[in-house]
C-alpha cells in the first residue's frame, strides 16, 4: 500500500466516523489538562511562524515542528487512553460491535 492509499484510507475513516455525530465527555481533569497542552501547542506554532519570518536556520525550525508534533502526539494519547477506558470498554460490555468495528479500522 502506498502513501497516496494509506491517506486515502486515512479520510475515508475519518469522514465516516465525522458522519455519526458522537460526543466525547471527558473527567474536568482531563479536559483541563487537553486544554493547558493545546494552549502550550498554540503557543509552539505561533512561535513556529516567528522563527520562519526570522529566517531562523531551517534545523532550528524542524527541531521545533518535531517538538509540536510530539507535543500533538501526547494530546493523541490521552486521547486514545480516555476512549479505550470508556467508549470502548462501555462497548464490548454492551457487545456494541459497530463501535469495535470503528476501531478496528484505523491503520
Amino acid at each position: 500500500m502506498n502513501e497516496i492509499d494509506i491517506n486515502n484510507k486515512l479520510n475515508n475513516n475519518r469522514l465516516s466516523l465525522a458522519s455519526y455525530h458522537r460526543k466525547s465527555i471527558h473527567p474536568e481533569e482531563t479536559r483541563e489538562n487537553l486544554f493547558k497542552r493545546l494552549n502550550r501547542i498554540e503557543g509552539q506554532i505561533r512561535g513556529l511562524k516567528r522563527l520562519i519570518e526570522k529566517e531562523t536556520y531551517c534545523d532550528d525550525v524542524i527541531n521545533q515542528i518535531l517538538a509540536c508534533k510530539a507535543a500533538l502526539n501526547g494530546v493523541a494519547m490521552i486521547l486514545l487512553e480516555e476512549q479505550l477506558k470508556s467508549c470502548v470498554n462501555k462497548s464490548v460490555e454492551e457487545e456494541n460491535e459497530k463501535v469495535l468495528n470503528d476501531l478496528c479500522k484505523f491503520p
